[in-house]
C-alpha cells in the first residue's frame, strides 16, 4: 500500500488497463506471501487472461493500421442520423444542456459515472476471485467473449468518435467535456489520469462502446442474485453511462446499442457452453 501511495503521489493514480492489471498482480503476489508456490502459479495463470485481453485492446489500433483498414468517419454518424431522423444526438444534447464555463450540477455525477469504467469491471473480477473462483470464471468467460468481439470489431471497423470528427467539421460543434467535472471538483489528478489514459488508448475504438457494455455486463451478471427492488436501481448505471457517453461526445448511440448487443451475445454463448459442459459434468 505504501508503494502504491508513493507512486500515486509522484506519477498519478493509474487507470490505463495494463498498469491497473500490473498493480493488482503485484498486490496479489504480496497477499499470497506464505502460501504454497502452486497458489502463486494459479494466481498468475488466472490473471494472465486479463493481461492478454488488455494488451489485445491496447494494440487493436496497430492491427487495424497494419491491415490498412481505413477509419470510418461518417458511417456510424449516418446510422445515428437515421435513428434520430437527421439529428446528431451528441450535438443535440450539448446544444440543450449546459456546456458553459460554469458546470451544471449533473456534470459531476456523470463524470463519476464515466470513471467507474476504470474501476467496476476490474473491481468485480478482483472481488469474485477472492470470494468464489467458480463465479470468477463465469464472469471472466463473459468478459473475455465481450472483449474478443469488441477488439475484432475495432480491427475491422475502426470508427472515429463524435468529438474527433467534429474537429474536421463532419458533425456539428462538440466539446469534449469528459474530464472537466473532476477538475472543477479540485481533483486534478483524476482529470490528468483521464488525459493520460486517452493519450495511450485506441482513439478510434468507438464501435462498440466498452464503457456501456461493461457497465451492463456487471449488472447482468448479478441480475439473478438481486432482489426485485434492486434491479431498477442497478439499471441506472448502464443508463447513466449511455447518457454521459453521448453527452460528452465520446460515442454514438449506435456504438452503445452494439455494445449492449455484444453483452447479450457473450452471455448467451457462455450460458450455452456452461449448460453443455460445466453443469452436465456435475450430473
Amino acid at each position: 500500500m505504501a508503494i502504491f501511495l508513493w507512486s500515486a503521489q509522484h506519477f498519478g493514480v493509474p487507470v490505463d488497463r495494463i498498469a491497473v492489471t500490473l498493480w493488482i498482480l503485484g498486490a496479489f503476489v504480496f497477499a499470497n506471501v506464505g502460501k504454497p508456490l502452486r497458489a502463486q502459479r494459479n494466481m498468475l495463470r488466472d490473471w494472465s487472461v486479463f493481461a492478454a485481453m488488455l494488451f489485445a485492446y491496447e494494440y487493436s489500433r496497430g492491427l487495424a493500421d497494419q491491415f490498412g483498414v481505413p477509419v470510418q468517419k461518417t458511417l456510424v454518424r449516418n446510422i445515428d442520423r437515421i435513428i434520430f431522423f437527421g439529428a446528431d444526438p451528441s450535438v443535440w444534447l450539448q446544444e440543450r444542456l449546459n456546456i458553459s464555463a460554469q458546470l451544471a450540477w449533473y456534470e459531476y455525477p456523470l463524470a463519476v459515472t464515466y470513471m467507474t469504467h476504470f474501476i467496476l469491471p476490474m473491481g468485480t473480477a478482483v472481488l469474485l476471485w477472492w470470494v468464489s473462483r467458480e463465479q470468477w470464471v463465469r464472469y471472466v468467460r463473459r468478459l473475455s467473449i465481450l472483449f474478443f468481439l469488441a477488439v475484432a470489431t475495432y480491427v475491422v471497423l475502426p470508427v472515429a468518435p463524435p468529438w474527433m470528427i467534429s474537429k474536421e467539421g463532419l458533425i456539428g460543434p462538440i466539446k469534449r467535456i469528459t474530464a472537466r467535472g473532476w477538475s472543477h471538483m479540485g481533483l486534478h489528478t483524476v482529470s490528468k489520469v483521464f488525459e493520460r489514459g486517452a493519450a495511450i488508448s485506441n482513439p478510434v475504438a468507438a464501435m462498440p462502446s466498452l464503457h456501456a457494455a461493461c457497465a451492463l455486463l456487471v449488472v447482468v451478471f448479478f441480475w439473478s442474485k438481486m432482489r426485485i427492488w434492486m434491479k431498477p436501481i442497478a439499471l441506472v448505471l448502464p443508463a447513466a453511462m449511455a447518457f454521459c457517453l453521448v453527452y460528452f461526445g465520446e460515442h454514438y448511440v449506435a456504438d452503445i446499442i452494439v455494445g449492449f448487443a455484444y453483452v447479450w451475445i457473450a452471455c448467451v454463448l457462455s450460458t450455452r457452453w456452461e449448460d453443455k459442459h460445466v453443469y452436465k459434468a456435475r450430473k
